[in-house]
């Protein structure tokens, strides 16, 4: 009877480590529904930049596959990336974040030399073998998470002017050089992200809106400076008087809503959209992607596609609640601000509600190197949900 009695609590304390290991296994505790409507979205990208070139590239005698083969390669490569991220354990991010943000500078500066390839006015490209480009600024956007997250976890506590001011530095150099190509869409969603982790982080609110009306002014200042090309500031503004038809700015901005219109409830169906597969709709693979969503699958695709954005950012929001330590709740922060303003903005100019800056919809929108930073940041936030316990 007594042996029966010392056994039974030393079984509980066996019990007891075994599920203590099993809830240290971070592969137990991967977010399902992030990653399934991260693929999923990206999918729908892939379907919609099919429907909505094949027309178009068919008439000019290229391979109707030719985006899709190259956005697919670029989701692969995403998804390869994910995986990777999720594997290293996020603190070591956390404790390299330097380097890190130091790795990822340095092709924004590279960019703006002579070895960055020019486009409509933008330098923002470096050429790849094999005819692909690589966008720096793209990718920065994972370096700007990691190096204002280690930055600010490093001195918690601490949020003085001084670190206010380390802070813009990190946040300001790279948006200065992104600027500098120039690339008003991503500068914007670099201080989206770096307004929003100060924002949790816990900064003075006199320093925040100091910060906000430079921001404002930075952005006045720059378009009443001519450092944007004139098309860039058509583009910019056209949607404040789209009465006029400045550049044809005001025109294709038309053509944008009209397709959306055109989608009523189910829309037209797939591959018949007629201002979208009659590329009446400028960019309608790149900046105006959902124009083809809106008037192929109507409002029903449409809302289908923002409910998977939505879970994307309701779990990103949860696992910077859950987090284990500052660094993973500013981390998932920084991802939350990037999908919001770049899911609102991208949809938006489309509607003509905002201005059109050229922000791609994440992952719906062709272009390698975003489809790359965006699984790499949906990768980071898995990582950090997965550790919770350790």
């Amino acid at each position: 009877m007594a042996t029966s009695l010392t056994q039974g609590p030393a079984g509980r304390v066996e019990l007891s480590d075994r599920r203590a290991r099993r809830l240290a296994m971070p592969l137990r505790h991967v977010d399902p529904s992030l990653v399934v409507a991260t693929v999923t979205i990206s999918g729908l990208g892939l379907l919609m930049l099919y429907s909505a070139t094949r027309d178009r590239l068919e008439r000019a005698g290229i391979d109707p596959f030719y985006f899709v083969k190259r956005q697919g390669l670029a989701v692969a490569a995403g998804l390869v990336v994910m995986v990777l991220v999720m594997v290293v354990d996020y603190r070591k991010l956390r404790d390299f974040w330097p380097v890190v943000y130091g790795a990822l500078l340095v092709p924004l500066v590279i960019v703006i030399s002579p070895v960055g390839s020019q486009v409509r006015g933008t330098q923002a490209w470096i050429q790849l073998p094999g005819g692909f480009q690589f966008q720096p600024s793209e990718l920065f956007k994972f370096g700007m998470v990691v190096g204002l997250a280690g930055y600010l976890h490093r001195h918690r506590g601490e949020l003085d002017a001084r670190r206010v001011i380390g802070a813009l530095v990190l946040a300001g150099t790279p948006i200065a050089l992104v600027m500098k190509q120039p690339d008003l869409g991503t500068a914007m969603t670099l201080g989206a992200i770096f307004l929003a982790v100060l924002t949790v982080a816990g900064v003075r609110v006199r320093h925040l809106v100091v910060l906000g009306l430079m921001a404002f002014t930075g952005v006045v200042l720059v378009v009443q400076m001519g450092m944007l090309e004139a098309y860039q500031v058509d583009r910019f503004t056209a949607f404040l008087n789209q009465g006029s038809d400045t550049r044809d700015v005001t025109y294709n901005l038309d053509q944008a809503k009209t397709a959306i219109g055109n989608g009523g409830l189910t829309g037209r169906g797939l591959f018949h959209g007629p201002q979208t597969n009659g590329a009446f709709v400028p960019e309608n693979h790149t900046d105006f992607i959902f124009t083809a969503v809106g008037e192929q699958l109507g409002f029903a695709g449409s809302a289908t596609l923002l409910t998977l954005f939505a879970v994307v950012v309701w779990r990103t929001w949860i696992a910077a609640r859950d987090a284990p330590d500052l660094f993973g709740v500013l981390a998932c922060t920084g991802v939350v601000a990037m999908f919001a303003v770049q899911v609102f903005e991208n949809i938006g100019m489309t509607m003509g509600i905002m201005p059109v800056t050229g922000i791609p919809l994440p992952l719906v929108s062709y272009g390698g190197t975003s489809v790359v930073a965006t699984f790499a940041l949906v990768g980071l936030v898995a990582n950090i949900q997965m550790r919770r316990y350790t």
